[in-house]
């Protein structure tokens, strides 16, 4: 009986609740929410979790802080105020009041302090765990208030939320997600880590995806490909390629058959702007285009924007593609390499002093000209050594200095040789191509405050190619040769600015400057014959310019509306000419329902340098040359409208788009920059207008053992120039009707994958001539060269052959004590297709079926289009292998 008596005494609970909640379900009205409550010496989390039972109130705060805790209390038909300043009076408790929550927390001050929500700023990066690379694109999430944010280009993130404790997640595709609880009182600096674990449990993927579900994100015709992901995708001569894979996108168009341009949306090549580590790649081309010059294994992240442009882009009409170089490894040393059946590459990451420098370096080397040479068969006497090579290198410094502040310095160089030399006893010829990239930047990223991050960067890109077309006679010893060299080189700085003032706007602004140094060519002939020299040099003269670009957007959320609103402005000064242009962007988002969203864009864009080609294949006379007082900078804008969702393992697009363009380039007909009057080469060029307008489907399966896509575009694309065609409107020579890509990858265990594309594309639109006449040419010293001319036919109005075949490739995985090594076999285009690659004409005897008087029944020559095949089924193979 005493001791009932004693527990009665202690703990003594009358507990009526009278409730009157006119409260809305986003806000808590306080003065309506009505509370009899009597306790005596009761522990305060009890309290609070009894009051959260029957009244519709949330109570957040850390069970630390309420520890040890007892409180008393009477009170009969109080609003929640008057409840919660009672029963925290005498405590060093204070509240807040946000939304349907009410926060307690500790405070210095106590009880009254102020009532008012106070916020902080919870910043820094989310990291991988095992490589400590920073992660784009990670989802950074508060569960308590349903705010989130996604890491920016470096891997950073800041979010504002209100006092008290909160629960943050962190997640990545292909990674574990990391969730933590802070105690929000000041601004916290933090770094999330996420270890790698996305296939578990029979091989079925679970993680979450990095990226937003496709209807949450403000951003429409954007893309982004996992690097892993890219060595799961069949390619030729068994060598991931991120530019072939960007081809099996809805909206992207291939070239050639094997080659890795890209063309999207009825843009031309050079409207791609195809940045590294934020630094422009003018040629991204290996082997006349069968690889692309980056490597997979130094590469971090790769994003395709096909239109909706953001402001902080600027410089191009028709796609960025921004890759990303991995970082280094700041804990351990890890390595890959890899064996194929044309080249091998090699990557090595670690630190150079633990938790501060860090170092990363790729290399990749091709040996078909090895190979080639080997077996390359032999005409009689004649040596004949084939040249296909090339090589390229990535490295990357990393120096985290402290938390704010982290300096990179990252690099790459690359070369190309291609063609041929023939020599006997008595002579040598000679045919060939080199070309290649440099390309340095020298980064540093300062966390200003938790909601300011800054990005200064210094830029350097150089890119040339040369030709040499030679004979030499050993017995007379005379030379004749044909020289070409031709090059762009750029020098800039720019500074990027991330300001997140709260998670209903994320603001990007900055500024740039690049001096260009353009080398539109140098043709030189050379002439020898004995002691005497001959020949001539016809030079293009170099062109200075320079661009500035500043811009300026916002992410706006409001209700179920997201936007994005930016202006992108730039100058390019040139030849005492400045143009200036003012580029307004838009892009806009309504959540329809939880899984559904409409997304629209518009943006206007201009370009200042120009890559005059022919629609062929990429030729030496293919240079780059700026706007000049005379040409004038391109400039196009674009609309698109489309719809998107999610549902369970699904994800689905559909877009449509009309793009204008204007001022775009072309050389007229029957002329290129080598073989006609370099001092007036702009007297060569033309300029017109074009339209493309079309719709693209994306179906996209993202988890389970069968992971992949489905894409489709149907699409129009057209050109007019007042001197070609006679001014007629004539389809672009990648205009295709229709582009399908299917893209499948199947776990059969966790060990073996088995990968496949099909890709269906209608043939390009070519010009068949009508007739042909010969022509002459200056030659070196007196002489000169008769060509024949094609001339006639209406422009591009004979479609080739559709473009069809199936790659696929199988994986064997092993994870040893000390290393993994994978084996890949593949087969490029499995059922042999014979592609079109171009079109010959032939001639042909035509004869009559009866004799004329002279017995003769011959009536002539005609020509036959023959459709040429280049490249036949491929099988290959690579050995791979990762420390």
């Amino acid at each position: 009986m005493q001791i009932t008596t004693h527990i009665s005494t202690i703990i003594i609970l009358i507990l009526t609740l009278t409730i009157s909640t006119a409260q809305s379900n986003t806000e808590l009205d306080t003065d309506t929410t009505v509370i009899s409550y009597k306790c005596t010496d009761r522990a305060l989390e009890e309290v609070l979790s009894d009051v959260q039972e029957i009244v519709e109130v949330k109570f957040q705060y850390n069970p630390s802080d309420l520890k040890d805790i007892n409180t008393s209390i009477n009170v009969e038909g109080k609003d929640l105020k008057t409840f919660l300043e009672q029963l925290l009076t005498d405590t060093t408790l204070d509240y807040k009041i946000k939304s349907d929550q009410v926060i307690i927390y500790k405070s210095k001050k106590g009880l009254g302090s102020t009532n008012e929500i106070q916020k902080h700023t919870i910043s820094g990066y989310v990291l991988d765990t095992e490589t400590t690379e920073s992660l784009i694109g990670a989802t950074v999430f508060a569960k308590e208030s349903s705010k989130g944010t996604v890491t920016n280009e470096y891997g950073f993130f800041s979010i504002t939320l209100p006092e008290g404790v909160h629960t943050i997640e962190a997640s990545y595709l292909g990674y574990n997600s990391n969730t933590q609880t802070y105690d929000l009182t000041e601004n916290k600096s933090v770094e999330l880590q996420l270890s790698s674990g996305a296939v578990i449990e029979e091989v079925v993927i679970t993680a979450e995806s990095s990226v937003k579900p496709v209807h949450q994100r403000t951003q429409m015709s954007q893309f982004t490909l996992p690097v892993e992901k890219l060595k799961s995708i069949p390619v030729i001569l068994g060598e991931e390629d991120l530019m072939k894979s960007m081809q099996l996108l809805p909206g992207v168009k291939s070239g050639s058959e094997g080659t890795s341009g890209i063309f999207v949306r009825g843009g031309s090549e050079d409207q791609n702007l195809i940045l590294l580590d934020g630094v422009p790649v003018y040629n991204p081309s290996h082997v006349l285009g069968l690889f692309s010059v980056f490597n997979a294994d130094a590469i971090k992240s790769v994003t395709l924007t096909k239109g909706g442009h953001p402001a902080r882009y600027g410089g191009r009409l028709s796609s960025v593609v921004d890759i990303r170089m991995k970082e280094g490894n700041l804990e351990d040393w890890h390595g890959a390499g890899s064996i194929g059946l044309i080249s091998s590459k090699l990557s090595v990451s670690g630190p150079i002093v633990k938790d501060k420098v860090s170092i990363l370096l790729s290399a990749r080397r091709t040996y078909a000209d090895l190979i080639i040479n080997a077996f390359y068969p032999q005409e009689g006497n004649q040596d004949v050594k084939p040249a296909l090579f090339f090589h390229d290198y990535n490295g990357k410094i990393q120096y985290k200095i402290n938390d704010k502040h982290r300096i990179y310095l990252s690099g790459y160089a690359g070369r190309d040789k291609f063609g041929a030399s023939f020599s006997d006893s008595t002579s040598v010829q000679k045919s060939l191509i080199n070309w290649g990239n440099k390309i340095s930047a020298l980064r540093w990223n300062y966390e200003i405050s938790s909601k300011l991050f800054a990005n200064t960067t210094v830029t350097y890109s150089d890119y040339e190619i040369s030709t040499e077309n030679s004979e030499e006679n050993f017995i007379d010893t005379t030379l004749i040769a044909s020289l070409y060299n031709s090059g762009i080189t750029d020098l800039g700085a720019k500074i990027d600015f991330d300001y997140v003032p709260s998670t209903n706007h994320y603001i990007k602004f900055g500024a740039s400057m690049v001096k260009h140094q353009y080398n539109p060519g140098i043709n030189q002939n050379i002439q020898r014959e004995g002691d005497a020299d001959g020949g001539n040099n016809r030079k293009v003269a170099g062109i200075e310019a320079v661009e500035t670009d500043v811009y300026i957007e916002d992410d706006i959320k409001f209700g179920k509306f997201n936007a994005n609103i930016g202006v992108h402005g730039s100058a390019f000064s040139v030849e005492n000419t400045t143009y200036t242009s003012l580029q307004p962007r838009l892009g806009l988002r309504y959540l329809a329902a939880d899984n559904m969203s409409i997304k629209a864009s518009y943006s206007t864009m201009t370009q200042f340098i120009n890559l005059l080609t022919s629609e062929a294949l990429s030729l030496p006379s293919d240079v780059w040359v700026p706007s000049t007082n005379r040409i004038a900078p391109q400039e196009s804008w674009q609309a698109a409208l489309g719809i998107g969702g999610a549902e369970g393992q699904f994800e689905w697009e559909i877009e449509g788009y009309y793009k204008s363009l204007n001022n775009v380039l072309s050389y007229e007909e029957g002329t290129s920059l080598i073989d006609n009057d370099p001092d007036n080469w702009e007297d060569q060029i033309t300029q017109g207008t074009g339209e493309s307008y079309g719709m693209e489907v994306f179906l996209q399966k993202t988890k389970g053992k069968l992971t992949g896509w489905i894409g489709y575009t149907l699409s129009w694309s057209n050109r007019q120039f007042d001197d070609i065609n006679n001014g007629e409107a004539f389809p672009f020579r990648y205009d295709r009707r229709h582009d399908i890509s299917t893209v499948l990858s199947y776990a059969i265990s966790d060990r073996i994958k088995l990968s496949a594309n099909w890709i269906y594309n209608t043939g390009n639109a070519v010009t068949l001539p009508q007739y042909q006449y010969g022509a002459t040419i200056p030659g070196p010293g007196e002489n000169t060269n008769v060509i024949i001319v094609e001339d006639g036919g209406e422009k591009n109005s004979f479609r080739m052959s559709p473009t069809h075949r199936l790659d696929w490739s199988i994986s064997f995985t092993k994870k040893k004590k000390k290393y993994e090594r994978t084996w890949i076999i593949s087969f490029y285009n499995t059922y042999y297709r014979k592609n079109p690659f171009y079109l010959d004409l032939e001639p042909v005897p035509v004869f009559s079926e009866t004799p004329d008087e002279f017995g003769e029944n011959f009536l002539g020559v005609t020509n036959v289009v023959r459709e040429k095949s280049l490249i036949p089924i491929i099988p290959s193979f690579s050995y791979n292998i990762k420390f």
